[in-house]
């Protein structure tokens, strides 16, 4: 199963219980937590750190990944 079909039943299941969906491109995301829109995910994974006060970079790098969204405005 791709990503693309899954993305198509999260939306679907979404839209059909009237919940509002935003995307983000990466590079607002990375603005948002760096202050750089080409910032690095090395840069980005410490951003999230720093920001939630962790002691260690979250792992996997996805999990960095959708930290980094939930912490953008």
């Amino acid at each position: 199963i791709s990503v693309a079909q899954v993305q198509g039943v999260l939306m679907l299941v979404l839209v059909k219980h009237q919940v509002l969906i935003v995307e983000f491109t990466p590079a607002p995301v990375k603005q948002a937590l760096t202050g750089y829109g080409n910032a690095d995910k090395y840069d980005v994974q410490q951003a999230v750190a720093r920001e939630l006060n962790l002691e260690d970079i979250p792992q996997p790098d996805d999990a960095a990944d959708a930290l980094a969204v939930v912490l953008t405005d």
